[in-house]
């Protein structure tokens, strides 16, 4: 056995029936669990191989899944095509929320898995039994979006002391119903004391990206009230990304002409910054570039804030 293939687990993959959106979340006690256990394509559906892993089971059920096969009869064409089935560990999910999901009675115990309407939860080499229903119920009744319903599944199965070994890596993705190649969330920590924490830091980070383009939108359409109110929620949810209030202020000046308000987003972004004078002269050229069209607004941004 090669110890990098074995991916003792714990992974759930779903579908968001409001939005279409489909998603998978894992944890183990390996390094880099993102690059091996989750495969998943927008309006096709999810996989997580795991156990004792076999990589092409992956792709090879998102290739039957977007020819339409249903799941049940993918899952069974993966365990008749595979000698080792009996090691391995397969949940997927299809675009309409049809789940299946193969355990090999190979598998490293505690090993289960249970499927329900848009979603399907396998784990194997646990500490306890508990973890697929504590994964389960913390999914169905958690608030918010696909990734955070899905986080509170892992949270939940650590909480029942998860795998045996641990913990190192995690992972967490969501892609659009659409045949979008743009990932809603694509998060991977690939080697830390406590992966589901800091993956959780970083689904509210990309939360907040996201609540931060509907701001964006919101101005497109002329709302410019309630795409003030999305980019202070932006900005509440994640204080540290600089980056956040930084384009809105340059925005907010360039195309609405709304110094003041900029000024006072970069005054609080900048107070204690030491490379204020940097995001200052990024100014100055973006204007150089036309990325600030308004070059006498640059200046009057400029001129308030030095």
């Amino acid at each position: 056995m090669k110890p990098a293939t074995l991916f003792s687990t714990y992974s759930i993959v779903a579908r968001d029936p409001a939005t279409g959106q489909i998603g998978a979340a894992v944890q183990t006690h390996q390094m880099a669990v993102g690059s091996m256990v989750p495969w998943l394509e927008p309006g096709v559906g999810a996989v997580a191989t795991q156990s004792l892993v076999n990589v092409r089971l992956g792709p090879l059920g998102l290739a039957m899944m977007r020819e339409g096969v249903p799941p049940d009869r993918v899952i069974a064409a993966l365990v008749a095509s595979d000698p080792e089935a009996s090691r391995r560990q397969v949940g997927l999910i299809d675009a309409q929320g049809r789940a299946a999901a193969w355990t090999g009675d190979g598998c490293i115990r505690e090993a289960a898995h249970q499927t329900g309407e848009n979603f399907s939860v396998q784990a194997n080499m646990m500490t306890r039994a508990t973890v697929i229903p504590a994964m389960v119920g913390a999914f169905q009744s958690a608030p918010g979006d696909l990734a955070a319903r899905m986080l509170s599944a892992l949270q939940a199965a650590q909480a029942e002391a998860g795998d045996i070994r641990g913990m190192q890596s995690a992972a967490l993705k969501v892609v659009p119903a659409s045949h979008d190649l743009h990932a809603v969330y694509d998060l991977r920590v690939d080697e830390h004391e406590d992966p589901i924490t800091e993956l959780g830091r970083l689904v509210r980070l990309r939360y907040a990206q996201l609540i931060d383009q509907q701001g964006y939108e919101a101005l497109a359409s002329d709302q410019y009230e309630r795409a003030l109110d999305l980019w202070a929620q932006a900005r509440e949810q994640a204080p540290e990304l600089e980056e956040i209030p930084y384009w809105q202020a340059i925005t907010l000046a360039d195309d609405r002409g709304d110094v003041e308000t900029a000024v006072q987003l970069l005054d609080g972004m900048l107070a204690a910054d030491p490379r204020r004078g940097h995001w200052l002269d990024l100014i100055e050229r973006l204007a150089a570039c036309g990325l600030f069209k308004d070059a006498d607004r640059a200046a009057a941004l400029l001129k308030a804030l030095r």
